[in-house]
């Protein structure tokens, strides 16, 4: 979709620095498609109370690599 907007010139510049984008319309979709993906990510905190771990679930040995 072609669309014509006009963006801040100093903040386009600031984030091209920062990104590995090479040109204004992959810095945008990159821009879009993480604002995206954000969002579509659910907040922890949505599932206090909704999970249940085993009595045995050792948390630690899972850690140091040593799965039952």
């Amino acid at each position: 979709m072609r669309t014509n907007i006009v963006l801040d010139e100093g903040l386009l510049k600031e984030a091209l620095k920062y990104s590995k984008a090479h040109t204004k319309k992959e810095l945008i979709h990159n821009a879009l498609k993480e604002f995206v993906e954000s969002h579509k990510r659910k907040d922890l905190r949505e599932l206090k109370g909704k999970i249940e771990f085993r009595g045995d679930y050792d948390y630690k040995s899972l850690r140091r690599g040593k799965q039952n």
